[in-house]
């Protein structure tokens, strides 16, 4: 990995991968990665997720300031939030002098790779998306097996390179994910559907639902409103980075409640019968 001349290999086991971001997915990787790596080193300006990953023991080294672990990195991973990440893409250029392998985990990814794109070229970049997470997040909730059979997309860019791509494949693989190749157009689509729409479904069921009611609230509920505890700020990062394709989720979501008020307002049995078994 230290050559003038980067072969398109990638092995894990003889790179030095910087984790910034050390909250539910960053550190997971970490967890996932540990002994993987020749060194695997961390950043987060938190000082609660610092604390705690050092305690793991996966990182041979945490620091506050990404500046601090940056200049030896072969391969980077962005795991902070979606706009932290469009930050941290920003300040690369300055922080790491060398080339370097980046990929990203964040939850959107077509501003992601956009400003990807405009990276200088001696990075190789390539977006990355694992679907597993929790309703709570941090480092107390982070776990070696949290990707271990999800699917795990990766976005590549026009600039791709294989090594980035191969070194994109060594880390799902290390980690027990399955890798699915998505366009970012078709990432935040998806997503959209199967992720950021029943975060705002469990949400809006939570803020409907009457405080008095809550006393005869049982595992159905319980596991409907799940979502609803997602960290705001995550959300909002998500919501903000990919919000025209979560309004045509919302739109099709409310067309569907239509027909199924429309049915039982009008008393149509059978209307309401069919939608009901649809989908099962």
């Amino acid at each position: 990995m230290k050559g003038e001349t980067p072969s398109a290999e990638f092995a894990l086991n003889d790179a030095h991968v910087v984790i910034l971001g050390l909250g539910l997915i960053g550190g997971s990787l970490a967890l996932a990665l540990r002994g993987k790596c020749a060194a695997l080193l961390g950043a987060d300006p938190n000082p609660e997720a610092r604390s705690l990953a050092k305690a793991s023991g996966a990182l041979e080294r945490v620091a506050a300031d990404p500046a601090e672990i940056l200049p030896s990195a072969d391969a980077v991973i962005l795991a902070a939030p979606v706009r932290s990440i469009l930050a941290l893409l920003d300040d690369l250029p300055r922080l790491t002098p060398r080339a370097a392998v980046v990929m990203d985990v964040g939850s959107t990814k077509s501003a992601i790779v956009e400003r990807m794109a405009g990276l200088p070229p001696r990075f190789e970049p390539i977006g990355g998306h694992p679907m597993a997470g929790k309703e709570h997040g941090g480092f107390a909730n982070a776990e070696a097996g949290l990707f271990r059979g999800a699917p795990f997309v990766l976005t590549p860019l026009a600039r791709t390179t294989k090594r980035a791509r191969n070194f994109a494949l060594a880390v799902v693989e290390a980690v027990g994910a399955l890798p699915l190749w998505l366009d970012a157009e078709t990432q935040d689509r998806y997503a959209a559907a199967i992720s950021h729409l029943p975060y705002l479904t469990s949400l809006a069921l939570a803020l409907a639902t009457p405080p008095e009611a809550t006393v005869m609230a049982g595992p159905g509920f319980r596991s409907a409103t799940r979502l609803a505890a997602t960290p705001p700020q995550m959300m909002l990062d998500i919501l903000a980075t990919n919000r025209r394709a979560v309004l045509d989720a919302l739109s099709r979501f409310r067309r569907a409640l239509d027909a199924l008020e429309n049915a039982l307002a009008a008393e149509n049995e059978g209307e309401l019968r069919d939608l009901l078994t649809r989908e099962r």
